[in-house]
């Protein structure tokens, strides 16, 4: 009976500090655990960057394509209609057609316009992992320009300069991913973002209409920490838009693109950074009813919370003392 007392007096904890009494009867107060933060811990953030080159695509079918000398390609519908625009919003005019005019009709012939653009976003993810696989959402915010659109067919057409030259575009996706495959601190995860596109303010709104869009890749991360990782994402990316032509129905865009993203991820840490500022302490450790990790762990280096890896090479194996028989 002694010893069976003793025994739960030498476990015997508080639960907090208030319930603490002088003398002591227990020895021990209990921990306190990471609170809302253990929720906090498991979302993976992201930033990133990058370059993309899209490739437009549209064929004129219902049109009849007109080069005049002295200017660039315009189309007339078959009520007569002419447009010297027809990408970004349409543009109607009357222009007399010259005697030497080239004409090419896109109902008995294929009329292919294509040109290339670029642009740089700036995208920001948040998603949640659960084994190898993850799920989250995200939004892009990128800056977009057009090139000039040439017809592979009819290099005699010359060229379509659309007044849409740059602008940003806005994009609203979710992420969907699994990791394949790991190598030491480096990890390979395929992932795919899906959602909708708002292009820039150069595009009359009412007469886009917009599906979704699909954007397909692989992401090469390298650990740095626990908490912080840098990567590598090239994909490419389906997505396209149709403008709709009064009394000529619509022309369907394609801009399919390939991008190169490369950026960082973030993970906030299950436990608070201790507050004691002169704490030299590398693992995981408590003061008082609280527990703190390392202030001496930076972000971008991996530590192991059990004992630390701030100086993972002692002093001895280091520089020239590596080849000394005695380095100290």
């Amino acid at each position: 009976m002694v010893f069976l007392s003793l025994s739960g007096l030498a476990f015997g904890q508080y639960e907090n500090e208030k319930q603490a009494t002088i003398p002591l009867e227990h020895f021990y107060i209990k921990r306190q655990g990471p609170g809302f933060r253990k929720y906090l811990t498991k979302i993976t953030w992201g930033l990133s960057t990058g370059y993309g080159r899209s490739y437009f695509n549209h064929t004129l079918d219902g049109f009849t394509v007109i080069k005049n000398p002295d200017r660039g390609p315009f189309i007339q519908s078959a009520s007569g209609t002419q447009f010297t625009n027809w990408f970004n919003q349409t543009e109607s005019a009357t222009i007399p057609i010259a005697p030497t005019a080239i004409q090419v009709n896109a109902n008995t012939e294929e009329v292919n316009f294509k040109g290339t653009g670029g642009s740089i976003p700036l995208k920001l993810t948040a998603h949640y992992e659960w084994k190898r696989y993850r799920i989250g959402a995200g939004y892009s915010y990128e800056y977009m320009w057009v090139g000039d659109f040439k017809s592979k067919e009819y290099s005699q057409l010359g060229t379509f300069s659309p007044n849409a030259k740059g602008g940003f575009m806005r994009k609203y996706f979710l992420v969907v991913g699994a990791a394949l495959y790991r190598y030491q601190d480096y990890l390979l995860v395929a992932d795919a973002q899906i959602g909708n596109f708002k292009p820039s303010r150069t595009f009359n709104m009412g007469q886009i209409s917009r599906g979704l869009y699909y954007n397909i890749g692989f992401t090469i991360e390298r650990d740095l920490s626990e908490y912080f990782k840098v990567f590598l994402r090239p994909s490419f990316e389906l997505k396209s838009f149709t403008l709709q032509v009064p009394e000529a129905g619509g022309i369907k865009h394609r801009f399919n693109a390939l991008y190169l993203n490369v950026g960082a991820t973030y993970r906030i840490p299950d436990l608070r950074r201790c507050v004691v500022k002169g704490c030299k302490a590398q693992m995981n450790h408590a003061h008082g009813n609280k527990e703190y990790r390392s202030r001496v762990h930076p972000i971008y280096l991996r530590q192991n919370p059990n004992y630390g890896e701030n100086h993972p090479v002692i002093l001895k194996y280091k520089g020239k003392n590596k080849r000394k028989i005695n380095p100290y």
